[in-house]
C-alpha cells in the first residue's frame, strides 16, 4: 500500500447522466503502472472497446496525473490524458504539462475519467471537493485565451486552471487539441473527443499537498537528480535559455530536418532564417511549468515589419518544422503568429502543418486545384495561404476547411490518385521533425509506437544527439534497431509518462540514470519499494498493454509500416544522403522488434509474455 504520491481518488463524470463518483484507487494499479499513461490506458483497455467510433459516448477521456506530480520533484508537472483516437482509431495518448496537471492533484485526485456526452455544451467545475457540471452555451464558440480568462472572470478566482478546446474541438477537427494556459494536450484528435462530448473546459482549483513517505530519502533522490541537471553541458547553458528551437541547426547538419513534405529534406537549409540565432532574436521571457528550473518554454514576439507583427507565443521546435521547413515557409513571424493562432483555435500545430505541407505538393503536382483551395497560392513557402488555412480548417468551413481538417490520412483518401505517395503519415498520424530516413531506429520508433509516427514514445536520442547510452549506434545500420527501439519506448515510457516526468530531462540530462533515479523517487515517495529493473517493466507493461487495445482495434503488422516516400525515395542531398528505408529493410527492423518483445511475427504478444508481465 502506497504511503505518499497518490491522493489515493478517482473523480468519474458522466456527462450523460449527470452523475459525479468518487472511486479509490487500487494500490496494485498504482503499483503496477505508477501513473499518467499508465494508468490512463489501463482504464482504456478495460473500458473502452476497441471496436467503437471514437466519437461514440461510449469513448471516454482519462485525465491522469503521476505520484511525482505536485511534488518538488523538478519538471514533473506533466498528465497524460488517453482516448481512442479519433485521427488513428488507436490508442490516443497525449501529455502535457505547466499548471493544470498540478492543480488537479492538489484538488485531491490522481485521475478524472470523463464518460457519455452532454445534450448541451457544459464545462466541469472542480474545487477541492466540490465538483459540478456548469452550462458552458454562452462560451460555445469561444478561443481558447478567451474561454480561460472568462472562466476566471466569472468564477471570480483568477488560481483556477483550465483546460478548454477552441473551434477546432467544437468542430470535430481529427486534428483538434486540449489547451491549457500556452500548453497542449497535442496530436491524436484528444480536443475533438471533448467537442464530440460538448465538453469545452475543464476548471480546476485545489489546496491539498501530496504527502510523502520517507522525506529524508526523497530530499536525497533530488538532490541526486538536480545533481545531474547540473553537469549536464546542454540543460542550462542552452536548452534552458532557448528551449527546443535550439537544435534546427543540428537536425538540419543531419540531413534530416523535413523540407516540402519531405521531398527536398536536406537539400534545402532553413538555419539561417529560422535556426536557432533567429529565434533567439524573438525571445522576450519565458513561461515554466510548475516548479520547473529549466524554464525551456520560451516566449517569442514577431516584431519584423510583416503582418504579423505583435503576434506573441512559444513555438517549439516541432512547430519551426511544421510551419517552417515542411511547408517551405521561411518567414520567423508567420511561424510565430500561426503557433498563436492555433494555441487559441485549439489547432494542433504538427499535424496542422503537415497537412497542410501534403496539400501544398498536391496542389504544386496538379492534383488539387484553384477551386479544391478557395483560390489560394498553395505553393510551399506561401505562409499567408498557410495562416488563412488554419483558420479555414478550425471552423471546419465548406472548400479548403473542409478539406483539411481531418489531417492527412483522410486527405489521402478523399482525393484518391497517387495522393497517398504523398502522405506523410502512421496509423494516420503525421510524421514528426525527423526524417527517418537519416535515422532508422527514430523511424522504426514511429512506425511501431502505440500512438503511430509519435516521435515522443521511443525517441532515438542515440542517434539524433549520439549519445552512446545505452550503448553507441550508427543511425544509418539496420542491426540492433530492434533492441534500441524497445529499450526507448520502455524506458520512455516507465521514467518520463507514467511518474509523470518531462522527457527532456531524460535525452538531455538523465540517460544514463533514468531508471534508478525515478526508482529512487518512486521508493521515498511512495513507501512502496522499487528498483531499476521494477522501474524497467513497467514501461514495457504499458507498450504491451496498448498493443493489446490496438489489436483489439484492427491494427496489424501491416500497420507498422512507413509512408511510400520514405520507402521509396532516397534523400538527395545532405547529410543523409542516399538513405531510404526499403520495404526490405523494414521488415528485417520489424522481425528484430518483434522478437525482442517477445511478440510473435505478426506483432502480436505472446501468452508467455503476456504472463511474465501480470497482464493475463
Amino acid at each position: 500500500m502506497y504511503k505518499g504520491g497518490y491522493m489515493g481518488l478517482v473523480l468519474r463524470v458522466n456527462l450523460t447522466t449527470g452523475d459525479i463518483k468518487k472511486e479509490s484507487l487500487d494500490p496494485k494499479i498504482a503499483k503496477d503502472f505508477v501513473g499518467g499513461a499508465g494508468i490512463g490506458i489501463n482504464y482504456l483497455v478495460k473500458e473502452v472497446p476497441g471496436d467503437i467510433d471514437p466519437f461514440s459516448e461510449d469513448n471516454k477521456l482519462i485525465f491522469v496525473n503521476g505520484p511525482l506530480t505536485g511534488t518538488s520533484t523538478p519538471c514533473a508537472s506533466r498528465m497524460s490524458v488517453v482516448t481512442k483516437s479519433p485521427l488513428t482509431g488507436a490508442v490516443g495518448m497525449s501529455s502535457s504539462g505547466g499548471h493544470f496537471p498540478v492543480e488537479l492533484k492538489f484538488a485531491g485526485y490522481d485521475a478524472l475519467i470523463i464518460e457519455g456526452k452532454s445534450e448541451s455544451p457544459v464545462y466541469i467545475y472542480i474545487n477541492d471537493d466540490e465538483v459540478k457540471i456548469k452550462k458552458a452555451d454562452g462560451i460555445w464558440g469561444m478561443e481558447t485565451f478567451d474561454t480561460q480568462n472568462y472562466i476566471k472572470h466569472s468564477l471570480n478566482n483568477q488560481n483556477i486552471r483550465v483546460a478548454c478546446i477552441g473551434p477546432a474541438g467544437e468542430n470535430l477537427s481529427r486534428l483538434a487539441c486540449i489547451i491549457n494556459e500556452r500548453r497542449a494536450f497535442g496530436r491524436k484528435g484528444t480536443g475533438a473527443i471533448m467537442g464530440s462530448k460538448n465538453l469545452k473546459a475543464i476548471a480546476v482549483r485545489g489546496t491539498k499537498t501530496v504527502e510523502i513517505a520517507d522525506e529524508e530519502e526523497f530530499k536525497k533522490a533530488r538532490t541526486r537528480m538536480l545533481g545531474a541537471m547540473k553537469e549536464s553541458p546542454l540543460l542550462y547553458s542552452h536548452f534552458s535559455k532557448m528551449g527546443t528551437p535550439m537544435i534546427v541547426d543540428a537536425i538540419s547538419a543531419l540531413g534530416i530536418f523535413p523540407s516540402e513534405n519531405f521531398s527536398t529534406t536536406g537539400e534545402k537549409s532553413y538555419v539561417e532564417s529560422i535556426g536557432a540565432e533567429a529565434s533567439a532574436q524573438s525571445i522576450v521571457g519565458s513561461e515554466p511549468c510548475y516548479g520547473c528550473p529549466v524554464s525551456c518554454s520560451t516566449i517569442k514576439l514577431a516584431r519584423g515589419s510583416s503582418k504579423y507583427v505583435g503576434a506573441l507565443s512559444d513555438p517549439e521546435y516541432e512547430t519551426y518544422y511544421s510551419f517552417g521547413g515542411v511547408t517551405g515557409v521561411t518567414e520567423h513571424d508567420a511561424i510565430i503568429a500561426a503557433d498563436n493562432l492555433c494555441d487559441r483555435l485549439g489547432l494542433d500545430t504538427m499535424s496542422a502543418g503537415v497537412t497542410i505541407a501534403f496539400a501544398m505538393e498536391l496542389y504544386e503536382k496538379g492534383i488539387l486545384t484553384n477551386d479544391d483551395v478557395g483560390g489560394l497560392d498553395f505553393r510551399f513557402g506561401n505562409h499567408e495561404a498557410m495562416y488563412d488555412a488554419l483558420i479555414e480548417m478550425a471552423y471546419r468551413r465548406e472548400g479548403i476547411g473542409k478539406l483539411l481538417c481531418d489531417g492527412t490520412k483522410v486527405l489521402s483518401e478523399k482525393i484518391g490518385r497517387d495522393a497517398y505517395k504523398y502522405a506523410m503519415h502512421i496509423k494516420g498520424l503525421e510524421l514528426p521533425a525527423y526524417d527517418p530516413r537519416g535515422a532508422k531506429a527514430h523511424g522504426l520508433n514511429y512506425a511501431t509506437s502505440y500512438t503511430g509516427a509519435d516521435h515522443n514514445r521511443g525517441y532515438a536520442f542515440q542517434e539524433i544527439f549520439a549519445i552512446p547510452i545505452p550503448a553507441a549506434y550508427d543511425r544509418f545500420q539496420l542491426e540492433g534497431k530492434g533492441k534500441l527501439t524497445k529499450w526507448n519506448q520502455d524506458v520512455r515510457t516507465a521514467t518520463c509518462d507514467c511518474p509523470t516526468m518531462c522527457a527532456f530531462l531524460l535525452d538531455l540530462a538523465l540517460p544514463s540514470i533514468a531508471l534508478q533515479n525515478t526508482a529512487d523517487l518512486l521508493t521515498a515517495l511512495t513507501g512502496v519499494s522499487y528498483d531499476a529493473d521494477d522501474v524497467m517493466v513497467v514501461g514495457e507493461r504499458v507498450n504491451n498493454l496498448a498493443r493489446l487495445f490496438n489489436i483489439s482495434t484492427g491494427l496489424t503488422r501491416d500497420d507498422d509500416s512507413m509512408p511510400y516516400r520514405i520507402m521509396n525515395e532516397p534523400l538527395r542531398d545532405g547529410g543523409s544522403k542516399g538513405h531510404y528505408i526499403p520495404k526490405e529493410d523494414l521488415d528485417k527492423m520489424l522481425d528484430d522488434y518483434y522478437t525482442e518483445r517477445g511478440w510473435n511475427l505478426s506483432g502480436i504478444p505472446t501468452k508467455e509474455k503476456l504472463m511474465e508481465l501480470g497482464l493475463v
